[in-house]
């Protein structure tokens, strides 16, 4: 070996220790940047001297000829990465549905003074009134204008669950374009990572915003991400093309696959997702695709599923809509409906205080029918007296008063439209025992997934975000290490000297 080898293996220290305080120094800089993962330098030794071959030089062995930097890699586990989405996506999805039942409790507002069965309580209470004093234009004139208080109560309830319902569609769309610029963004990091990968490269930066995006994706929806090798140059510890395919709940692929993103080499391509709605009078959602192939997006989880579950659906195209706003809105209709039926048919056996015979009480208003529409008739909020409180023509009878405070109560419905046993009341408390049910298991799967999920990224923190404390002691480490090589090198520079400028002076 040269004697100058000693100062080429002190500055193949020096450059390596350098180069290992440049990538602290830049974990230090991104120690608060988001999707950022700590890099580190993975030392190499260099090639020993000397090398196998028939003429080598007779020395004892190969002796070490320095340090390298090999590579600058990223310190992640992809398991972590797996959990933290498969988390995402479920917590993604119990959101979305409790943020949508927490709105619908805000409107319902039950129980409360404001809320429909307060409502219905008033009317009721004001027929029982009425019953006593049926002459009374007073009771007469409470009774129509809190028979109009339900029918506006009923109004007030559609209109807002049916605007509510306007914006859960809005966020489907907003929710699927956003998803589609994340696609074509992931895409285009892959294209990025390509050119790059199979010059010997590790793009870091890349792969962090490239893992950055996809941890946002799969909050949208369930996804499995596999990586693929960019280039025959590529070295081997690169993470490649990233593919993306949607999966079920399992998180098992669908057949055939739905591919979002595919990071093949040669078939690199962007799939985007499109949302259409049925021609139906709620306007569901009657599909998702996926580069014009069906995806089954209720047997998966993601934010997507839970503003689609919401907003309602009919993937079959039966007209047979599900969802929460839209079943409720039909047991609303069906409701109002039933209580403008039940009620006008007592009304009519009744007569009103001139002796004629009772007309329609509830009618509906603008052409529209069921929760939205009914409203009381206009001639008897003019005319009060049109009220059949009594059975027959005697003064001071109010029977029929009383048989129509019956009805809310009545479980004799004729042809059971609410359901066997039930009446106008019961119907409503179990609607509202439903929606609190589901509501607090909302709630209850959004706090446990929201857990789950905070677990899974500690642990992910703990592998591969920035801790100052460590970066300050590799800092440390390797400034020793850089200042001890540097010594060595001062050494080599005493040796050479010693022979350059101190051998052949004897006798002089």
């Amino acid at each position: 070996m040269s004697t100058f080898h000693g100062l080429e293996m002190a500055k193949q220290a020096l450059f390596a220790q350098q180069s290992a305080l440049y990538t602290t120094g830049h974990n230090i800089s991104n120690a608060n940047t988001e999707g950022y993962t700590r890099q580190r330098v993975n030392f190499e030794t260099m090639n020993p001297y000397p090398s196998g071959s028939r003429n080598r030089p007779q020395i004892p062995g190969q002796m070490g000829t320095g340090v390298q930097a090999g590579s600058v890699q990223r310190v992640r586990d992809q398991f972590l990465d797996y959990q933290y989405r498969a988390e995402s996506s479920k917590s993604g999805y119990w959101a979305a549905r409790a943020d949508a039942l927490s709105r619908m409790e805000g409107v319902l507002n039950e129980p409360s003074d404001s809320g429909l069965s307060h409502t219905i309580d008033q009317f009721w209470n004001g027929l029982q009134d009425l019953a006593v004093n049926p002459d009374n234009s007073g009771a007469r004139s409470v009774v129509a204008n809190r028979g109009l208080a339900v029918a506006e109560t009923f109004n007030y309830l559609s209109e807002s669950l049916s605007s509510i319902r306007s914006d859960l569609k809005n966020q489907i769309d907003t929710s699927v374009k956003e998803t589609n610029a994340l696609l074509r963004q992931i895409h285009n990091i892959n294209e990025q990572i390509k050119e790059l990968e199979p010059h010997g490269y590790l793009p870091n930066d890349l792969y962090d915003e490239r893992d950055r995006l996809i941890d946002e994706l799969s909050n949208k929806m369930n996804i499995k991400v596999t990586y693929s090798k960019s280039g025959e140059g590529s070295p081997e510890i690169a993470d490649g093309m990233a593919t993306i395919e949607v999966v079920n709940e399992k998180g098992e692929p669908f057949n055939p696959s739905v591919v979002l993103v595919n990071g093949q080499t040669g078939q690199e391509q962007v799939n985007e997702i499109e949302v259409t709605y049925g021609n139906d009078s709620y306007a569901a959602v009657s599909g998702i695709s996926v580069n014009g192939q069906q995806l089954d997006v209720m047997n998966t989880n993601g934010s997507l599923k839970g503003f689609i579950d919401s907003y309602g659906h009919d993937f079959d195209g039966d007209g047979d809509v599900t969802g929460t706003y839209t079943d409720m809105l039909a047991d609303l209709d069906k409701l109002a409906n039933t209580l403008k039926e039940e009620f006008n048919k007592v009304h009519h056996n009744g007569k009103a205080l001139d002796g004629s015979d009772g007309i329609d009480f509830f009618v509906f208003k603008d052409g529209k029918d069921g929760a939205a529409g009914i409203t009381v008739n206009k001639d008897i909020l003019d005319d009060p007296d049109l009220i059949a409180a009594s059975t027959n023509d005697t003064d001071g009878e109010g029977a029929n008063a009383l048989n129509l405070a019956e009805v809310f109560n009545n479980k004799n419905l004729n042809g059971n439209p609410l359901g066997e046993s039930t009446s106008i009341n019961s119907f409503y408390q179990s609607l509202i025992g439903e929606m609190g049910v589901k509501a607090q298991e909302a709630n209850r799967m959004t706090n446990n997934t929201a857990i789950l999920r905070s677990q899974v990224e500690d642990q992910r923190m703990a592998v591969s975000s920035v801790s100052l404390d460590e970066e300050m002691s590799n800092m440390i480490r390797f400034q020793h290490a850089y200042n001890a090589a540097a010594r060595s090198m001062t050494t080599m520079d005493e040796m050479l000297d010693k022979i350059i400028n101190s051998m052949g002076l004897v006798g002089r």
